[in-house]
């Protein structure tokens, strides 16, 4: 594939059955979608199971957290197993994880429990992410297939987070929070039942080193960096509840880094991130999942919080951000295909500034009617969104070869997971939803910018 163009034409699969080859690709589609549904799944019945297990503060971050910390953590040596056992082979091992968490999660019968289970989850997740990437590869052989694969494989992550926060709150305002994990436990089955039919079986990786002290120190550094970072929300940048897991995390990286440039095998080879064009592409998947991520979360509190608007209305809110998404969606294969990838996550980003723009404005004061003070932004960012994702999908995983399909799902999911993470932990320290919503705008005109003078 060309590094500037996808050239629009069918996709070669490993079958002339070309029926095969899209029911594959829709049902790891699905399957994708429904890992980032379950991590926004709980964003807006969050309050509800405060109110039902009593919990404070730390305890609803923490709940809310718990998925994303094991998902981002341990997705480098998801990545590695991938390519080490074979992409179906540890796509059903996750599932299998995964489902079984899932199951468990709504039969909790307090907090403790519940915990376990999102930790569970993001276990599973953590396997199943780049395992369906190197799936993905197999697939599609073909470079110029595989790159249309991939434009639309980058949108799938935000229109899973929109349906997470949509479906969620329908669910849970009219049966209860118990009955989100309904979608995860339906997809797990379906998937396991169809995998063997659709999905190409993929050879294991010869003579490949698993990476344990890589992957350990990774998976510890990730996490603990993670949870310091998430824990802004309760408590100051200086206190120890921050500062302790944040360094910690920080020296166990510096220590994984060091590791990796002696192993003959690393988990993360060095030449991986060499790629400029690459970078900008994972830098564009992490800040699109932050700001997006941003978003739902602050317009969802004030929505509840300042305009008094229940679960339902709350979700409502969101229907026209799934509609643009879905429109963008479309049309971005095609964008990226005349353009470029380059160019299309740089127009992506660009538009997706300006809706941050527009709702840094009018977000946070309620007296602005939603029609007119909200939907502008709230079509734009989703627009913007989709075409960034897509593009910067193409841009990180151009030229990688078969045989490191997991190590590149796996960096994409990080990215992706840390995003989020590190982005609101920053605007925490700015105060205000304007003020955060106006830094996510700059941070996003900025690397359209950039993303526009490299990629020419």
């Amino acid at each position: 594939m060309s590094s500037t163009k996808v050239r629009a034409r069918e996709p070669e699969g490993v079958t002339s059955d070309g029926s095969r080859v899209r029911g594959g690709f829709a049902l790891l589609a699905a399957v994708q979608m429904t890992l980032i549904f379950t991590l926004a799944s709980l964003a807006v019945p969050l309050p509800r199971i405060g109110t039902e297990f009593r919990l404070d503060r730390a305890q609803l971050i923490l709940l809310s957290a718990a998925y994303g910390l094991t998902f981002a953590g341990l997705l480098l040596f998801g990545g590695r197993l991938a390519d080490r056992f074979g992409g179906r082979r540890t796509l059903t091992a996750g599932l299998l994880v995964f489902g079984t968490a899932s199951a468990l999660a709504p039969l909790a019968p307090g907090y403790e429990a519940l915990l376990a289970a999102r930790f569970g989850q993001g276990v599973g997740a953590a396997l199943v992410a780049p395992a369906a990437m190197a799936v993905l590869r197999s697939l599609f052989p073909g470079p110029a297939a595989y790159g249309r694969a991939m434009a639309t494989w980058g949108g799938l992550s935000v229109l899973g987070a929109t349906a997470g926060n949509l479906l969620s709150g329908v669910i849970a305002g009219v049966t209860s929070w118990r009955g989100t994990f309904a979608v995860p436990v339906a997809v797990t089955l379906t998937a396991l039942l169809l995998a063997p039919r659709l999905l190409p079986g993929t050879p294991p990786g010869q003579n490949r080193s698993l990476d344990l002290p890589g992957a350990l120190l990774a998976t510890a550094g990730i996490t603990l960096a993670s949870f310091g970072l998430v824990l802004t929300d309760a408590h100051p940048w200086g206190s120890a509840p921050v500062l302790g897991p944040l360094l910690a995390g920080l020296v166990l990286l510096a220590a994984f880094g060091a590791v990796e440039r002696r192993t003959a095998d690393p988990l993360l080879p060095p030449d991986f991130l060499r790629d400029g064009r690459r970078v900008l592409g994972l830098a564009a998947i992490g800040l699109t999942a932050a700001g997006t991520a941003t978003v739902f979360v602050l317009l969802s509190l004030s929505f509840q919080q300042q305009r008094s608007w229940d679960e339902l209305r709350t979700s409502a809110a969101f229907v026209p951000f799934a509609v643009a998404l879905l429109g963008s969606g479309r049309l971005a294969g095609p964008l990226i295909g005349r353009y470029g990838p380059g160019r299309a996550t740089a127009a992506g980003l660009g538009t997706a500034a300006a809706g941050l723009g527009l709702l840094a404005a009018t977000g946070s004061d309620t007296s602005v009617p939603y029609a007119y003070g909200l939907l502008p932004g709230l079509l734009l960012l989703p627009a913007g969104g989709a075409l960034s994702f897509a593009g910067a999908a193409v841009l990180a995983t151009d030229g990688v070869p078969a045989h490191r399909a997991g190590l590149a799902g796996g960096v994409l999911n990080t990215a992706m997971e840390l995003g989020p993470t590190v982005l609101f932990a920053a605007l925490l320290t700015l105060g205000g939803d304007a003020v955060s919503l106006a830094a996510s705008a700059v941070a996003f005109a900025a690397l359209a910018a950039v993303t526009t003078i490299r990629t020419k």
